[in-house]
């Protein structure tokens, strides 16, 4: 045994990837997955609706492909089989002439002939399939999966439960740091510096018989908190740029990629290996950001010109068996890696590091988070957020052909070469903000008033967010911000919606412009300003 062979089993391509009940034999590789098996707050829960579950409950285990459901249901099964029917996969049918709807109709018919619970492993495509599809006799639990999939809680029955993945966030955002629990406990768990960690028995043993390898020195780098911590934060950019959703197979071929990459753990970070994760975080490579201070980096590099803070730091990764790095790139990745690890700061690491530092994220973070908590005792912070972003972005887009405009006028239409405006007070609901729920952390709603008109929640995501930013620099939108731009001509729509209910117009063309004021419906009111 090996540490390589031990990693194996975090392939996606290993046969340790999904659990099934067939894997009755304990050979040595099952007790290093079992070392790193991490409980989970979903498998809390499960375990406690499964032990105080009657005859008649059904418990669905529901989510998506690789977040995990086969491990806590075999594990579950083989030890409750005695008393709990299980379904572990409601995707399989029972023989080849039957189909995946035939084999829950069956199960379910079983189900209700005995006196046993019923829990049943289902991904949430195929829970609708069902409810669609499953025989009339099931009409019961048919409409219970509708009540769920539309998030009508009340009219599931009560001995129906529904365990949903996506219930259980892998992400959370936080004030000072924003982080994945689950992931965070993986990697501790998997690189802790004990020997009574079976992957660190192994890195040590290999380390002091054969000295270094990329493999060893990966480890070595995975081991350090802070790499752990810009990993971490790397897979939440991931989710809220890219839309990438964190499942537990994922996760696992992914530190696997990483660790047993061709190259230095930095590098296969960024090299868009067969994993959907390490894809999405490609287009995040810090060696294609072009700062005065990187760019200068790269050419001094080239020239073989090195600042003593860079030749200390090469000096001390070498302690880690990291030793022969060729390329400026990959020098910028591993500093990128290394940031925020104490040992190896100095003035130079940290004129770097201050080019790769991303406010976006924790820009979004605090708002979210601000919607989040909102009691009414955040309006001044929060205010800023639609004062000087929100609101400014708004008025900017709407006024991109009229950029004349006071603050508080609002561009309606043009005819003939005549631009007419309306003056609105926009500012944000907060009886709105205070009452809604926000709980995905894919994004948020804003809730802005105009005049006495509460307009429709606008999702605010992280793209989204740093559009309003780039368009209050002074950015226009074009055709590849196609859903952005949608969602701002919905929310401009509505503006001039209530505009157009006025009683007080502008006019404008060249530099002359006009007011005109309906005085009760009776005159109008012609003044030149």
């Amino acid at each position: 045994m090996n540490l390589a062979h031990a990693l194996s089993i975090l392939s996606k391509s290993s046969p340790y990837a999904v659990s099934t009940e067939r894997e009755q034999n304990q050979d040595l590789l099952a007790d290093y997955k079992s070392h790193v098996y991490i409980t989970t707050d979903i498998e809390v829960d499960f375990k406690q609706e499964l032990l105080s579950s009657h005859s008649n409950d059904i418990i669905f285990l529901c989510g998506s492909s690789g977040d995990g459901k086969s491990e806590i249901l075999t594990q579950y099964s083989q030890k409750h089989k005695a008393t709990h029917e299980f379904h572990l996969d409601a995707t399989h049918s029972f023989n080849p002439n039957q189909t995946a709807i035939n084999a829950l109709d069956e199960r379910f018919s079983q189900f209700k002939g005995n006196e046993k619970p019923l829990v049943v492993g289902i991904n949430i495509g195929m829970l609708g399939n069902y409810a669609e599809e499953g025989a009339e006799k099931h009409d019961d639990i048919k409409v219970s999966i509708k009540a769920f999939l539309e998030n009508k809680t009340d009219d599931i029955p009560t001995n129906h439960i529904f365990l949903d993945f996506e219930q259980y966030p892998k992400f959370t955002l936080g004030h000072e740091v924003s982080t994945s629990d689950f992931a965070a406990k993986f990697l501790a768990r998997l690189t802790e510096s004990t020997l009574d960690n079976p992957f660190y028995a192994l890195y040590d043993s290999e380390v002091q018989k054969l000295g270094h390898s990329k493999l060893t020195a990966n480890y070595a780098l995975l081991g350090l908190e802070s790499v752990q911590k810009n990993i971490i934060s790397l897979l939440l950019k991931a989710r809220l740029i890219k839309d990438q959703f964190l499942t537990a197979r994922a996760l696992l071929d992914f530190v696997y990629q990483i660790l047993a990459g061709d190259d230095y753990l930095f590098d296969n970070l960024f090299s868009g290996s067969d994993n959907e994760l390490l894809e999405h975080i490609q287009s995040f490579d810090p060696s294609n950001i072009h700062t005065r201070k990187v760019d200068e980096f790269v050419l001094q590099f080239g020239l073989g010109i090195e600042d003593d803070g860079f030749t200390k730091l090469k000096d001390q990764v070498k302690a880690q068996g990291v030793f022969d790095v060729l390329t400026a790139a990959s020098y910028l990745r591993m500093v990128y890696l290394l940031k925020d690890e104490e040992q190896f700061a100095n003035g130079y690491i940290n004129e770097l590091k201050a080019d790769f530092d991303n406010s976006l994220v924790e820009q979004y973070a605090n708002i979210w988070l601000l919607h989040s908590e909102f009691s009414g005792k955040q309006k001044k912070e929060l205010n800023k957020f639609y004062k000087d972003t929100l609101i400014a972005a708004v008025h900017r887009y709407c006024n991109r052909n009229s950029p004349s405009l006071d603050k508080d006028q609002f561009f309606i239409s043009e005819y003939n070469g005549f631009k007419t405006a309306a003056e609105l007070e926009v500012k944000p609901d907060f009886s709105s903000i205070k009452t809604q729920e926000v709980s995905k952390i894919g994004s948020f709603n804003a809730h802005i008033r105009v005049d006495d008109h509460s307009l429709l929640p606008m999702p605010i995501s992280i793209n989204l967010l740093e559009l309003l930013d780039k368009i209050n620099q002074g950015y226009r939108p074009n055709k590849h911000d196609k859903n952005a731009v949608l969602l701002l001509d919905e929310v401009i729509e509505q503006i001039i919606t209530v505009a157009n209910e006025k009683n007080t117009l502008f006019i404008l063309k060249n530099d002359k412009r006009y007011k005109i004021v309906n005085e009760d419906d009776e005159y109008f009111e012609v003044s030149g300003l």
